[in-house]
């Protein structure tokens, strides 16, 4: 099933993990790469030697391509002494006493995500993956001519189609089209999320007619069907996240699969209650007590204040209090083996006439 997408990457199959920041695997990434398609690894909130790490680890578990993934600040994010948290301390206070964690009776010491890209994008370029990807928005160009140095391909992100050409034009080697249907973070960066909600219907073609280099559909896709549909809409790839974050293989934990399987039930939605920017998961009490309070803290401040909660939620299984990511097809992720989930994807990719 060779095209544009599979030359460009050194692929078998035009399929993408979608890279889960704080919540990604080295054996989901190498499996996924294991199969064909292009594994990814997140590298949110790294710092540059977790980063070589993971790229060992990653190139002793598969010798085939794989991408890692940076976050490029926008400017909004705000440092752990620009944000009073007395009020918002107040609120949160009744799940710290819940879990039995001491409530912080100061600013939370966290770095600034966005102080240590620089040395991120440099731990990224020594470690040379085949890909780098990047959400809200691209390096400079002397960074993307860098990696190309390094013979790194680069592939952006992007909500909307004026973002899309941005990226084209930076120097990238392909774009994802992300529709609002996608799960995690919506990764607006031209204009505020919640002003960049666009299906995948719409975006995937505007977008494939808009640049030259190719697409990789993000968004509501989780089996052949979306993967065929995807490609009706001028994609030469898919990226998917939620059917492979539901398989063992993946770094989810059992309440986190529990209810990505009873999605059907409570639906998913977009919120900024977990960590001050929008993002789609699944509705749970950390975000409905968050949201009826109108507790809004700036990013990072907000995953700064939930942190320990969320914490300490993850270390006891209690889904109720956890971020549970998830995209608006997860109804349909119903296979929890990687090879499950990759061959019913691959079914759905379009083969090159014979002769």
């Amino acid at each position: 099933m060779p095209n544009a997408l599979t030359d460009l990457l050194g692929i078998s199959a035009p399929i993408v993990l979608g890279p889960f920041g704080g919540m990604s695997s080295v054996a989901l990434t190498a499996a996924v790469s294991e199969a064909g398609g292009l594994g990814s690894y997140g590298l949110y909130g790294y710092p540059p030697e977790r980063i070589a790490e993971i790229a060992a680890q990653l190139r002793a578990a598969t010798d085939r391509p794989f991408a890692v993934n940076l976050w490029v600040p926008v400017g909004d994010e705000v440092g752990p002494d620009e944000v009073d948290l007395t009020a918002a301390l107040e609120i949160v206070a009744p799940l710290y006493a819940e879990l039995g964690l001491a409530l912080p009776t100061s600013e939370p010491p966290a770095a600034h995500p966005a102080a240590d890209f620089g040395a991120q994008l440099q731990a990224v370029l020594d470690a040379s993956p085949a890909v780098a990807s990047f959400v809200y928005g691209m390096p400079d160009t002397a960074a993307i001519r860098a990696a190309h140095d390094r013979g790194i391909r680069v592939v952006g992100t992007a909500t909307t189609v004026a973002e899309a050409v941005r990226i084209a034009e930076a120097g990238a080697d392909a774009v994802v089209a992300t529709g609002f249907e996608a799960g995690g973070h919506r990764v607006s960066f031209d204009r505020p999320a919640e002003d960049s909600l666009i299906g995948g219907l719409a975006l995937i073609p505007q977008v494939a007619d808009a640049v030259g280099i190719p697409v990789i559909a993000a968004g509501g896709i989780a089996d052949r069907r979306g993967v065929a549909a995807a490609f009706a809409l001028g994609a030469s790839g898919v990226q998917v996240g939620t059917a492979f974050l539901r398989t063992r293989q993946s770094a989810a934990t059992d309440a986190h699969r529990t209810a990505i399987d009873g999605v059907r039930d409570t639906g998913t939605v977009l919120t900024r209650a977990v960590t001050g920017r929008l993002a789609r998961g699944i509705p749970n009490r950390l975000v409905r007590l968050v949201e009826e309070a109108r507790l809004a803290l700036p990013f990072p401040a907000q995953g700064w204040l939930l942190g320990p909660v969320r914490g300490e939620a993850l270390r006891r299984g209690l889904g109720d209090l956890q971020s549970l990511w998830a995209g608006q097809s997860a109804p349909l992720s119903r296979r929890d083996d990687v090879g499950a989930v990759f061959a019913e994807l691959a079914a759905g990719v379009p083969r090159a006439p014979e002769g």
